[in-house]
């Protein structure tokens, strides 16, 4: 009974906020009222995610019908592009923040409005449903900007300057630390800065065997093909100490001077390989990791590992296999005394509307619709993820598990790899290990080969 009453007070929201409403002529009603169905795919989260959601939107438009449909992460990008090509793709689908540019050819922008059809119900002593057409602005870039952090606007603009799609969370790097590990080395808390702070801790909580070698690592850093998310942190220790990455023309600038360096040889990307690929360098204190290692991950989970880098999504699992392991979650490290204070780096997916969709004005409506506020907490609260929302920030700053993530979304940042983001990563892979290799190339001419590797995938 509570379900009907909860539809029918849907069923008589009408026109609320901007647009305006007008009852549909006999011809506009036979299209308006067709029966839709969109189809909507993504990865990793259960339809249940969106139940509550899509009960929601179903009851203020009968005449849509949502088919969501969730893929595994190994499978989705080439199913979604089989579909694509075979013209049986969905309407609506999400994809990483990395590859909107990619996919900007198969996306339809979003329009400046969107007209709906919503039964309404009127009369005050014969009461009837009348289906009235609604046409609604949709968000505007400062809306976007206003909406949204920063990252988003970053990402979703692209250039041509319209929005091609909205996210439901943005999830950030933090550092997970072994709190076992720590106490019984005497650390009482997780360092805040990489400078002498992380380092005198890493070594630390770093053991050698004579026999075995490195029975227990102080930090996954310095490798690439066993250490999770290896391109993430590169690249956030490059946009750290000022590295521009990528230029307003695209141009990849790992070498770039900083505005604020007072030396004009400071070199912000070579500093940051140093400084990673340092942990792999056995003639370094901070020696801590070698290719022999397990992976980061299995090798937290097992207890040998005192900081692994990872974001929210690595909470479950964790959880799951090590229910006893003592460990925390701290924000990622900062340059201390660098300015902009703090940096950090954004991963997320992005929800979309494809090209060959049919629906589009209805798919926009419903993608709008799903990253309002009060659907995203619905989402949120089900998912345990990070919000993209600048408004559920402070709230999510209260949470014990994603408290931390959430409080670094407003500093976030990522950069565009090009419209090949596997190549980019293996560009970035390559160069790390042929650092770890201890060739006789100097590495400005590695950093310079990896850039014009990544540069490669924009042109």
């Amino acid at each position: 009974m509570a379900k009907k009453l909860t539809v029918l007070m849907l069923l008589g929201i009408f026109i609320l906020g901007s647009g305006f409403g007008c009852k549909i002529t006999t011809k506009q009603a036979q299209e308006a009222v067709k029966p839709i169905t969109l189809t909507y795919w993504r990865v990793f989260d259960d339809s249940d995610a969106f139940d509550e959601i899509i009960t929601k939107y179903e009851a203020l438009h009968p005449f849509i019908k949502i088919d969501y449909k969730k893929f595994r992460y190994s499978e989705y990008e080439a199913e979604l592009l089989n579909a694509m090509a075979e013209d049986r793709g969905p309407d609506i689908f999400s994809i990483q923040n990395t590859w909107m540019e990619k996919y900007q050819s198969k996306m339809t922008p979003m329009p400046e409005s969107t007209t709906m059809v919503y039964p309404t119900v009127q009369g005050s002593i014969k009461k009837e449903v009348v289906n009235v057409l609604k046409t609604t602005k949709s968000l505007s870039l400062k809306e976007l900007s206003d909406n949204f952090v920063d990252a988003v606007s970053y990402d979703v603009v692209l250039s041509d300057g319209k929005i091609y799609g909205l996210p439901l969370s943005v999830d950030t790097l933090a550092m997970f630390y072994n709190k076992d590990l720590f106490n019984n080395a005497g650390i009482s808390q997780a360092p805040q800065y990489w400078n002498k702070e992380f380092l005198q801790d890493v070594k630390k909580l770093t053991k050698q065997d004579p026999k075995k070698g490195l029975i227990q690592s102080g930090a996954a850093l310095g490798g690439a093909s066993n250490i999770n998310r290896y391109s993430d942190i590169i690249s956030v220790l490059m946009l750290q100490n000022g590295s521009v990455m990528e230029d307003e023309w695209k141009q990849i600038l790992f070498h770039k001077v900083p505005s604020f360096a007072k030396d004009t040889n400071y070199n912000p990307g070579l500093e940051a390989l140093r400084f990673y690929t340092d942990f792999s360098n056995q003639g370094k204190e901070s020696y801590s990791w070698n290719e022999e290692m397990p992976n980061s991950l299995e090798m937290f989970i097992s207890g040998n590992l005192a900081i692994m880098f990872g974001y929210s999504f690595d909470l479950p699992t964790i959880k799951a296999r090590a229910p006893k392991l003592n460990f925390s979650v701290a924000k990622l490290p900062q340059i201390e005394g660098n300015p902009p204070t703090n940096i950090n780096f954004a991963n997320y997916w992005v929800e979309v509307v494809s090209k060959k969709s049919t629906h589009a004005n209805e798919a926009w409506d419903f993608i709008q619709f799903i990253t309002k506020e009060d659907q995203v907490k619905s989402y949120l609260e089900k998912t345990k993820r990070p919000t993209a929302l600048r408004s559920l920030v402070e709230k999510q700053k209260e949470d014990n598990n994603i408290g931390v993530f959430a409080d670094q979304v407003l500093t976030a940042k990522s950069w565009y790899k090009g419209k090949n983001a596997i190549a980019a990563e293996e560009a970035i892979k390559e160069m790390i290990d042929s650092v770890m290799k201890n060739t006789n190339e100097k590495l400005q001419n590695i950093l310079n080969t990896a850039a014009s590797r990544v540069q490669q995938t924009i042109n």
